[in-house]
């Protein structure tokens, strides 16, 4: 039988030396083992778990080590102990502590025994900078965030909004589904996954989402071989909503991939119409295809197009156009962990790209046709700020509705939409 914390510190090697996304880098690992699904869940709970505390816990690490320059498969393996430890209620600590010195390579099994006892004997105290005197220090080791993400959030929402977005990020969000209303309805799905012994709910804010509450992998849930549902954040339906696509309707997703917009834009048009489904990256497109293919989606058609580029055949040909623009993702860091360790400057540029993407797609809308436009982040600079600028140079549009979501006041991803409407 395969071991589960053995595979996880193989996949947090490869994340950190090939810099593989964790969740490409897990499902690849989960489809090679031979796990049941108890150590399945152990293996996504280090990986995701390691991942996201990683700040916090090197610095208890660091203030246990005498010297410097671990080895980074060493303080992978550092890590992954000492996340069970401070983390893992039903992980003893001495089953902890042995199984992370059996794994560790011969030159260094006394070091990493050193360190993870003295953790337990301290008893698992976390150095924290002083909250006062150090208020950027004690968000990054608190929440485990880079310092420069922090100072970027502290400055646009203040130290205790962003001390409660931080929080909030650091709860594991349920797996939200779209429930496919072309083949069943959602108190028919619910009542079958019911049987099934899952533990789903209604979202409260979208009338065909479900929240499934188990950890069932999605691929496993009853349904999803039939094409009943596919997975999809309530914020995310929720701009779908705002689309209000009709039937027999023309609609652009000009930013598709993986589709899922694509495919609810699709169902709200009862199968009718036309959804051109673009993505920049060809081999991408794939996921569209494969997506409304096992839902029965036959009005979807994906094409590779750079959004930012004129086709002159498509100016007013459309009912409704999205765009749901590349972003920094700041919304999104409770499915997307590495991202805490991004320097926001190296998302400096995506607002121009985002506003050319704007340009673009709005010739494309039809009088009366609307446009909507939407990211996964909370920055202003890549939501309202590119909206009010697009508007002072539109006049032909008009601005409908706008709305930001946060994960602890409207339990969603953190994500953005407007809705424009051409005159």
């Amino acid at each position: 039988m395969d071991n589960p914390r053995r595979i996880a510190w193989d996949v947090l090697n490869k994340c950190a030396s090939a810099e593989q996304y964790s969740n490409i880098a897990l499902d690849t690992a989960i489809k090679r083992a031979e796990l049941p699904s108890v150590d399945r869940g152990l293996l996504t709970t280090l990986v995701y778990g390691v991942i996201e505390k990683q700040i916090t816990l090197d610095a208890c690490i660091d203030s246990l080590a005498a010297r410097g320059g671990i080895a980074p498969d060493v303080r992978n393996l550092l890590r992954m102990g000492t996340y069970q430890m401070a983390y893992l209620d039903r992980v003893p600590d001495h089953a902890a502590v042995n199984e992370t010195v059996d794994m560790a390579p011969k030159r260094a099994k006394g070091f990493v025994n050193a360190i993870l006892r003295a953790f337990a004997r301290s008893g698992k105290q976390i150095p924290m900078p002083d909250r006062e005197e150090d208020p950027i220090g004690y968000l990054s080791v608190r929440y485990s965030f880079c310092k420069p993400l922090c100072e970027k959030f502290v400055a646009v929402f203040g130290f205790r909004r962003t001390e409660e977005l931080f929080a909030a990020f650091g709860q594991e969000p349920p797996l939200t589904v779209r429930v496919n209303t072309l083949r069943i309805s959602r108190e028919n799905l619910l009542a079958r996954l019911a049987e099934e012994g899952i533990a789903a709910e209604p979202t409260p804010h979208v009338s065909n989402g479900i929240r499934v509450l188990d950890k069932t992998p999605v691929t496993a849930l009853c349904g999803f071989d039939e094409g009943l549902f596919f997975v999809q954040d309530e914020a995310s339906q929720l701009c779908v909503e705002a689309l209000d696509a009709h039937e027999g309707m023309r609609v652009l997703d000009a930013c598709a991939c993986p589709g899922s917009k694509s495919f609810g834009a699709a169902i709200d048009m009862r199968n009718t119409g036309s959804v051109v489904a673009c993505d920049l990256h060809k081999n991408k497109l794939s996921l569209v295809e494969s997506g409304a293919e096992r839902l029965g989606i036959l009005t979807v058609t994906a094409e590779a197009r750079d959004a930012r580029h004129l086709r002159e055949e498509w100016c007013g040909g459309f009912d409704r156009v999205l765009c749901d623009v590349p972003c920094s993702g700041f919304g999104v860091f409770a499915k997307k962990p590495e991202l805490r360790y991004k320097n926001p400057e190296k998302s400096a540029g995506l607002p121009g790209i985002q506003a050319a993407i704007l340009e673009n797609a709005s010739v494309y809308v039809k009088d009366g046709g609307k446009l909507v436009y939407s990211t996964c982040t909370l920055l202003p600079e890549e939501n309202e700020n590119n909206v009010a600028r697009f508007l002072q140079s539109h006049g032909e549009f008009t601005l409908l509705e706008q709305r930001t979501l946060y994960p602890d006041t409207d339990g969603t991803d953190g994500f953005f939409f407007a809705v424009l409407e051409r005159k």
